[in-house]
């Protein structure tokens, strides 16, 4: 093989080795960060669309509504522990932090953590859904005969002068 053509191929093979490796080491990053939305049928059963059981030491988030008289604060310090759930079964949440404003029982919540036992989840961050009742306008629409008026455009002349 000429020396020239032999020098060209080393370099390009060197090419694609170091954006592979690259590329490797950034999708392994990527993956290290990825949380993981779960609900608490989903953690406790292992149901739903992946089927795949969280593990303990995961870190991932839960989405559901608080269960009435769960909620538990420690008066001392800013501990609170609550129970969430969907439909079935219930997931314990131990937060250390100030809640949102929003945060009460029977609202919905998505809490962000790592699981600490199987039906026990420790959150680094929770979330107080504003508003239950939101639909998109289109399936509101398809679903409720809703239409979306934008209230931004000028109101269509509506005969008379």
């Amino acid at each position: 093989m000429n020396p020239r053509r032999k020098k060209r191929l080393l370099w390009v093979v060197g090419m694609v080795a170091g954006v592979a490796a690259a590329l490797s080491v950034i999708l392994y990053a990527l993956s290290q960060n990825i949380d993981l939305f779960y609900t608490p049928s989903e953690v406790v059963e292992g149901k739903g669309k992946d089927a795949v059981k969280p593990t303990v030491g995961q870190r991932l988030r839960i989405g559901g509504m608080v269960v009435e008289g769960s909620v538990q604060r420690d008066p001392k310090t800013l501990e609170v522990s609550f129970r969430v759930t969907d439909t079935g079964p219930e997931v314990t949440i131990l937060y250390t932090g100030i809640l949102p404003d929003l945060f009460r029982e029977g609202q919905g919540i998505v809490a962000q953590g790592v699981m600490v036992e199987p039906t026990v989840m420790n959150a680094t961050e929770v979330l107080a859904k504003h508003d239950e009742e939101y639909m998109p306008p289109e399936l509101a629409e398809q679903m409720k005969g809703i239409k979306h008026v934008n209230p931004n455009q000028p109101k269509a002349f509506e005969g008379g002068e």
